[in-house]
């Protein structure tokens, strides 16, 4: 089987990918294999959220956004697209300086926001702890549920004319071509790899490590949250290298469940739920919302994040293998990024204008070190 692109993995981002250039007339073969829209899709919390840590992190994240918003009135109603917008919880002073900081980062790439007093605060979500001392307000901020986007992508892809294999892993990259675990082959000019953690499997030296985390769904009970609530620390958390970490991150869920994040271990394998770090995370989220450490947990699952050495995504071609492309590394940002990913990746490998400079995600930022590390 001939193709002009084959795409390795069949999570959010390698379905956004498929389904950008078969709608550009891409003749696409998209490979996953074990079901669309599993592994860290399918356990992570669906927040688009715009991110401005990082100059890099906020044009992707905000531009992906955007087209979020586009693509939301096209989606089933079971992917749960939901404009709960995000608030940013200050805790002192101190945090509500960052608060306007914020802000003012947010504003350069055109997202509005509004800072809240204490009582604005509490006004807006009276379930939250009295002594917080405000924090700011992203309204255009949204939810989703991933692997029913991810799915539908990919079914918009095949009725654009994609193929689509499942159930069967990549085993090999070779020169123009994919072995897959059959037997089979797949040709193709370009391979597109956007497997997340199971990336360096294929790529020897490909700088990406797994990061484990923790979520937590409760059953329907008080209290009620209608945005979705993230401490102001958050960022140093999720950026930090610390090798475990916890931070509040909590979603509604239109079920009226809430939806409980986050924990991020570096060099943690196993896949099973830790109940250390599950307590140490509903004790985290009490502080911040009292009386949520008496709910009842229904249930608590693990994924892993693809994370980079300097924390932004590897989306552009992988120097050291002609004709191979990269989408991954996303971290915790995969949802809320694989449209923008998409848009980019497409960009550069149909040679159209880019919707922003690619450098800052450009794989090759790594490759000397691979190569050094190699030889």
């Amino acid at each position: 089987m001939n193709q002009d692109v084959v795409i390795v993995g069949g999570g959010i981002v390698g379905c956004a990918i498929a389904d950008r250039l078969a709608r550009a007339g891409v003749a696409v073969c998209l490979i996953e294999r074990d079901v669309l829209g599993g592994v860290a899709t399918a356990a992570s919390m669906g927040h688009l959220v715009v991110l401005d840590d990082d100059p890099a992190e906020l044009t992707l994240s905000s531009y992906s956004c955007a087209l979020w918003r586009e693509l939301a009135p096209l989606l089933p109603d079971h992917a749960d697209y939901r404009t709960t917008g995000t608030l940013w919880i200050a805790r002192d002073a101190a945090e509500m300086a960052e608060a306007e900081r914020k802000r003012a980062r947010l504003a350069t790439a055109g997202v509005s926001s509004e800072l809240l007093t204490a009582q604005q605060l509490a006004t807006c979500e009276p379930a939250l702890a009295p002594n917080l001392a405000g924090g700011l307000r992203v309204a255009a901020d949204a939810v989703v549920y991933p692997p029913v986007v991810a799915a539908w992508l990919a079914r918009r892809a095949v009725a654009a004319g994609a193929r689509l294999r499942c159930g069967v892993a990549v085993s090999t990259i070779g020169d123009g071509e994919v072995v897959l675990s059959d037997g089979s082959r797949v040709r193709a000019k370009h391979i597109v790899v956007a497997n997340g953690c199971s990336l360096p499997e294929l790529l020897s030296g490909v700088p990406v490590r797994k990061r484990k985390g923790h979520l937590l769904i409760t059953t329907r009970l008080q209290p009620l949250v209608r945005h979705q609530l993230v401490e102001l620390g958050y960022v140093q958390s999720a950026h930090g290298e610390a090798t475990e970490s916890v931070a509040f991150n909590v979603q509604p869920r239109p079920t009226g469940q809430l939806l409980l994040g986050s924990t991020r271990e570096f060099d943690a394998h196993a896949g099973s739920v830790t109940p250390r770090l599950i307590a140490r995370l509903v004790e985290r989220a009490a502080e911040f919302l009292p009386g949520l450490d008496r709910m009842t947990a229904l249930r608590a699952w693990t994924g892993f994040r693809p994370t980079t050495p300097d924390h932004r995504p590897l989306i552009g071609p992988w120097p050291l293998r002609s004709g191979v492309w990269l989408a991954g590394g996303h971290e915790g940002l995969g949802v809320t990024t694989a449209l923008g990913t998409a848009e980019l990746l497409a960009a550069q490998l149909l040679d159209l204008p880019l919707p922003f400079d690619a450098a800052p995600y450009a794989p090759a930022r790594f490759t000397s070190a691979v190569a050094n590390h190699v030889h």
